[in-house]
């Protein structure tokens, strides 16, 4: 009996190893392999934002005629430096300054008539309490009386009158005077001259172009951000500025104002910064850059 298992033991055993070999071998996998299939996540890395803009002073100004006429004479040209109220043209004032002195003369003969009607007006207060006086003593009548009394209140419904003419006078002379000033076109503020429009012998109309002033400093730069670094930047804070126009210089600025709001229609809002230190390559219009660095 033990003979006849062994024969059947061996016979089973071969035919489950051939059965095996008609099955393909299982893939041995590995961790290595696995991850080698998971596609690694991409990373952004958000780098500086560069902004530019143009350098501007907070003052500069197109001064135009403020009247018609002629302009006489020009006392400074471009590149000019001129300091406040420096003039620098003057338009025919010779019609408007003969204006101003008749009205002045007027004024004067005004006043002088208004200073006998006053005088006059101290004769009849002066008369009405001696008129008074009299009355009481009963040695004129009440009549007499009151004719005093009329004859003072006539007279300070003159001198009033005469006041009012001196005062359209003054004003028509202060009217005179403001057309004398505006034929002197006059610098706003100390800066340069950077162009002038007119020649001598020009006519020009109100609200024509005469020079073109600008102040020298400070100089400062406006720009917009994104709005994710609303709350980054903060006041006083200082950024480096480089120009194109002055290659390898480094220049540094400090936050002046930072807008408190954000433009929806943009999503993003204004910093203005003033440039500090030796900055005398620079100069208005220049085109800077600045680096941000990137919001956390």
């Amino acid at each position: 009996m033990r003979v006849l298992i062994v024969p059947f033991a061996l016979a089973a055993a071969l035919l489950a190893s051939g059965c095996g070999d008609s099955q393909p071998a299982a893939p041995v996998v590995t961790a290595a392999s696995a991850a080698s299939k998971v596609a690694a996540p991409a990373v952004s890395v958000e780098t500086a934002l560069s902004v530019s803009g143009p350098i501007i002073v907070e003052h500069q100004v197109e001064l135009t005629a403020q009247r018609d006429g002629l302009i006489a004479k020009i006392y400074y040209d471009a590149p000019a430096r001129v300091k406040t109220g420096t003039i620098l043209a003057q338009m025919d004032d010779r019609q408007v300054s003969t204006n101003l002195e008749a009205a002045r003369a007027k004024s004067r003969s005004i006043a002088a008539d208004l200073k006998n009607w006053e005088a006059e007006m101290e004769v009849l207060k002066a008369d009405y309490v001696r008129a008074q006086r009299l009355w009481n003593e009963k040695l004129i009548a009440e009549e007499q009386l009151q004719h005093a009394k009329y004859k003072v209140e006539s007279d300070q419904w003159d001198v009033l009158r005469v006041k009012e003419q001196l005062n359209t006078a003054k004003e028509e002379e202060n009217s005179l005077q403001l057309e004398v000033e505006k034929t002197r076109i006059a610098a706003p503020f100390s800066g340069l001259v950077a162009r002038r429009y007119v020649r001598e012998g020009q006519s020009v109309s109100k609200g024509d172009r005469l020079f073109w002033v600008t102040a020298e400093a400070p100089l400062l730069m406006r720009f917009t951000l994104p709005e994710r670094y609303f709350g980054r930047v903060r006041r006083l804070q200082q950024f480096e500025i480089t120009s194109p126009d002055v290659p390898g210089e480094k220049h540094q600025s400090r936050v002046k104002e930072i807008s408190p709001v954000i433009d929806p229609s943009s999503g993003t809002f204004e910093v203005l910064v003033e440039l500090i230190g030796d900055h005398r390559s620079l100069h208005p219009g220049m085109t800077a850059n600045i680096q941000v660095e990137p919001s956390r």
